[in-house]
């Protein structure tokens, strides 16, 4: 099948919370662009943990000038924010190309700052011409994996892998033993849920304590309280060498100490692997965009977002690059989205974040220079 084609002044790539934003700011400035998104509308959400909440206040996570609402006054579940983007989407009245992924990306006239992106759509493909192309892709396409023997044991009950890389529905480890490796928000978060839902639960972490600086204060309290009393074990300085069905085979980390490693078996039916994720880097890679450091940080203007490669725009956590200390949110990108319009179209102050009345400026800074208490 001959792939379709199109033409544009700007694509967007993807359409997560900060793709929408932008989408809806270049289409607050009249300006024409095509949208698309590898996998459903905020894929990356969806694939989170059922009824997972985010950590962000509502007004921070709102997005495009529209206010977000809950009964509660409390931090957003998935399923409700879920909801609030698919009204944002029909509310600013934005078209989004969903399950359309782009597989390369090359100059269309090396004497011009024209880019041909090809794409795979559910039926087909097509070819995309267009002047600018921004980035909203975040920084959670992969899951990371720790790359050890074992890592995909299956049970012989065909379909039930003894290891996962991201909380599944709690209720699955009822009555059941659940290893937890990890110890940010995402690991003591699931190691709560766990516990709350009737399964025995051990963390393992590779630093020897949970670090109060790096975790939301409320869950670190409850972990705590949950260890000291024997009712979660806690296994420091350790790290997952092997899997086997029902074991974990832990090795100390190391880290700060001089210790040899030294193995230990720990009984479990299942684990979860709370490590993180990673962005996936391959096409900003194939357009020439410099990736600074070990890190691979994407070479930009902070002034306005655009690249080393003229033309090549950034929104979003997709700035972290691989980085996995996380500092960049939600929270922290709406900027961006003021900066590319402004750049690209010309028009100022289109409409970010949530109404006036609840914008109160917020940057790295406040999240840097703010103490993390345990009150």
């Amino acid at each position: 099948m001959k792939n379709e084609q199109a033409a544009t002044n700007v694509l967007i790539i993807g359409a997560g919370p900060i793709g929408i934003e932008v989408a809806s700011g270049f289409k607050y400035a009249g300006a024409e662009y095509i949208q698309i998104e590898a996998g459903a509308l905020a894929q990356t959400i969806y694939n989170w943990p059922g009824r997972a909440r985010f950590f962000s206040a509502p007004e921070r996570v709102a997005v495009a000038g529209i206010p977000l609402q809950t009964s509660h006054q409390e931090m957003i579940p998935r399923e409700d924010y879920l909801a609030y983007l698919r009204g944002v989407v029909e509310v600013r009245g934005l078209t989004i190309s969903t399950y359309e992924k782009a597989v390369s990306l090359e100059r269309a006239d090396l004497s011009t700052r024209g880019f041909r992106v090809t794409t795979e759509r559910l039926l087909g493909g097509r070819e995309i011409f267009c002047s600018h192309i921004i980035f909203a892709t975040g920084d959670m396409s992969f899951r990371n994996r720790l790359n050890i023997p074992g890592e995909d044991t299956v049970y012989q009950n065909p379909g039930i892998k003894m290891v996962r890389h991201t909380l599944e529905d709690p209720h699955l480890y009822f009555g059941r033993r659940v290893l937890v490796v990890g110890g940010r928000n995402s690991a003591l978060e699931a190691a709560l849920r766990c516990f709350r839902s009737g399964a025995k639960v051990s963390l393992s972490y590779r630093k020897e304590s949970l670090e109060k600086e790096h975790t939301n204060s409320r869950l670190h309290l409850e972990l705590s309280i949950l260890i000291s009393k024997g009712y979660i074990d806690f296994y420091p300085q350790t790290v997952p060498a092997e899997f086997r069905a029902g074991v974990a085979v832990l090795k100390r980390s190391n880290e700060g100490s001089e210790e040899t490693d030294s193995l230990s078996e720990i009984e479990t039916d299942f684990v979860i692997i709370a490590t993180g994720f990673h962005a996936d880097l391959g096409l900003l890679e194939q357009a020439g965009v410099s990736l600074i450091g070990d890190e691979r940080i994407p070479c930009y203007n902070p002034e306005t977002m655009e690249t080393n490669v003229p033309g090549i725009f950034l929104a979003g956590t997709v700035i972290s690059g691989g980085k996995q200390s996380y500092k960049d949110f939600i929270d922290t990108s709406h900027g961006h989205t003021l900066k590319i319009v402004k750049q690209i179209t010309g028009v100022e102050n289109v409409p970010v974040g949530t109404v006036e009345s609840r914008r109160y400026p917020f940057s790295n800074a406040d999240i840097e220079s703010t103490p993390v208490k345990n009150d």
